[in-house]
């Protein structure tokens, strides 16, 4: 079961979290990077892409239905730039329109919005002209993030400027396994730098507006050395500034750390040691997504001279380690070492699991995602009693939707989603939600 709400302080907020691209469907939009690496052969497992997704342009009262009927206070979802800027410039006023209702029919239910300016799907326009390579691009969001504001902003409980900027610069250009799929310790330091610069110009450019309560969401994943040797210690430590310390150092005017610098400092832009100021914009709140640990063991090849070694816990469908401690562990690491009295959400964390459970019973059936959620919650309590200022936690995810390169396999929803019917229904996790929301 999970945890009493009561055991969580008057004014936590409990939300289901979505994003555009992987479940609104793609009419209406302009062509994204993320078009063009679906449309290319090899790179979606299954050869799908998020062209109908889950259909929540038109389903999206459903849909907002079932997270006021699962008693959540709010709703965390993302604009989709191609949406809101087919060519990455000129607005579409359709595409507002359609996130003016949207964020109305919010309010209608009852449920707090939480936005997200950019979750992945960048115009293909502007992948075109070096995407996050190009210097340029911080200042082409901080337009998105105006137009959008100018819209909806007056309705928003928060606004997020980035999802998980590691994916975004890091997944995508080095490890090549997101859009744009490269390979290129060149372009990977250089997105690694101009998406921090994006968050920093766009936050300049919000507070210009009269945003308020904006922040981002980073993700962090546990990085451990597979044995005790000194290449896997190294390796893990490698890792950690990477994905764990390389954003969140910035935000917080730390710097970019040593362990990182040693193979990403080369290839950064010149002059890059002049924007940490901008970066460093005040937040008001930081996003935590957290799902896993990865173990790791030296290698003699070249930086990041790391390869991962499997590890000995359950796995999520995606293979992914289940630790909640891990999460108690990230929480009381940041308020620690970067952000002292910030305030954190835990922004994403859930678990991918077969329908029926993988065993081919009711699709309903999910009970070890129940008990995921509950030791994630328990973990993220456990923080809060040691004093970190945790505010709400947000489950990932409401629907069953596309997972970027899993293609439709994976299955993160408390909603069953049928991809041929588009028939939602509601599985076991819902209802758990449910019970514990409402009492």
């Amino acid at each position: 079961m999970l945890p009493p709400r009561t055991d969580f302080p008057e004014g936590f907020t409990f939300g289901a979290a979505t994003s555009a691209y992987q479940i609104e469907g793609t009419r209406g939009a302009g062509l994204s990077h993320w078009d063009s690496f679906a449309a290319t052969p090899g790179n979606i497992i299954d050869a799908s892409d998020g062209s109908r997704a889950c259909d929540h342009l038109t389903r999206w009262p459903e849909d907002l239905d079932l997270v006021r009927d699962a008693g959540f206070d709010a709703y965390r979802f993302s604009t989709s730039w191609a949406r809101v800027m087919p060519d990455g410039v000129t607005v579409n006023p359709q595409g507002l329109d359609f996130y003016d209702k949207l964020v109305d029919g919010m309010l209608e239910r009852g449920l707090q919005p939480f936005l997200t300016y950019h979750h992945w799907d960048l115009p293909a326009d502007l992948a075109a002209q070096g995407g996050w390579q190009n210097r340029d691009i911080a200042a082409r969001f901080a337009d998105l993030c105006r137009a959008v504001n100018a819209r909806i902003g007056d309705r928003m409980t928060s606004a997020a400027t980035l999802n998980e900027p590691w994916c975004i610069a890091w997944l995508s250009h080095f490890l090549g396994a997101h859009a744009p799929g490269l390979r290129d310790i060149r372009a990977a330091s250089r997105a690694m730098h101009h998406v921090l610069l994006a968050h920093g110009t766009a936050m300049q450019a919000l507070r210009a507006d009269g945003a308020d309560n904006l922040g981002i969401v980073l993700n962090f994943e546990t990085s451990h050395p597979a044995d005790d040797t000194p290449e896997a210690l190294g390796a893990a430590e490698t890792q950690d500034a990477i994905y764990n310390q390389w954003f969140i150092c910035a935000l917080m005017g730390q710097g970019y750390p040593d362990a990182a610098l040693a193979g990403i400092g080369p290839h950064l832009p010149q002059g890059w040691q002049d924007d940490m100021a901008l970066i460093a914009q005040p937040l008001d709140w930081l996003g935590v997504n957290y799902y896993t640990r990865r173990l790791y063991t030296g290698n003699a090849g070249l930086w990041p001279h790391a390869s991962e070694a499997p590890g000995p816990l359950p796995k999520t469908q995606m293979d992914w380690e289940i630790r909640p401690e891990g999460l108690t562990e990230f929480l009381t690491r940041l308020a620690r070492d970067h952000t002292g009295a910030l305030p954190l959400y835990v922004t994403e964390n859930g678990m991918a699991l077969e329908a029926g459970g993988g065993t081919g019973a009711d699709i309903t059936e999910d009970a070890r995602r129940i008990q995921f959620a509950s030791d994630h919650l328990r973990a993220t309590k456990a923080a809060m009693d040691q004093g970190v200022d945790v505010r709400g936690f947000f489950y990932w995810s409401l629907l069953d939707n596309y997972e970027w390169g899993w293609g439709y396999g994976p299955r993160f929803g408390l909603v069953h989603v049928d991809y041929e019917t588009m028939t939602r229904t509601p599985k076991s996790s819902w209802h758990a939600f449910r019970s514990m929301l409402k009492g």
